[in-house]
């Protein structure tokens, strides 16, 4: 089989000036960084897109070239919690995170090692409040 002597002199890592290589390059960089963030799936594919596009002159003697690169990536996980809601007697709206894992349970914090309430307020703090059970009853 006869070789046929190359006539296109276009080396993409060479193309405007190197941009097209740099743009490359940032691309896989990208993707590599999606694909070792632990907070995303990494078992599923990336991919990076490569438009060329080409627009000849009127009088074919030129074309602009114009090179696009898109990455698509995999977004990070969710990340679940669950939060507590409810009115308080005065129909005031209240939302707080579960901490404990059970509503009602409460549990020891190892960040500062205190026992908290299923909402992470110091059992302490709550032991020394005084509960008017008279004023729950009239409200």
């Amino acid at each position: 089989m006869v070789k046929k002597k190359q006539t296109i002199n276009l080396d993409l890592k060479n193309l405007a000036e190197g941009g097209v290589y740099e743009k490359m390059s940032r691309a896989f960089e990208e993707a590599i960084e999606n694909i070792l963030n632990p907070n995303t799936d990494q078992t599923k594919k990336r991919e990076i897109d490569i438009k060329i596009t080409l627009q000849p002159s009127k009088d074919l003697r030129q074309m602009e070239t114009n090179v696009q690169v898109k990455t698509k990536l995999q977004p990070e996980m969710a990340v679940p919690t669950t939060v507590l809601i409810g009115k308080d007697a005065d129909g005031r709206v209240h939302a707080n995170e579960l901490r404990s894992g059970a509503e009602g349970q409460t549990y020891f914090d190892p960040q500062d090692s205190t026992l908290k309430t299923d909402t992470g307020v110091p059992v302490e703090e709550v032991e020394n409040k005084v509960i008017d059970l008279q004023k729950r009853k009239r409200g």
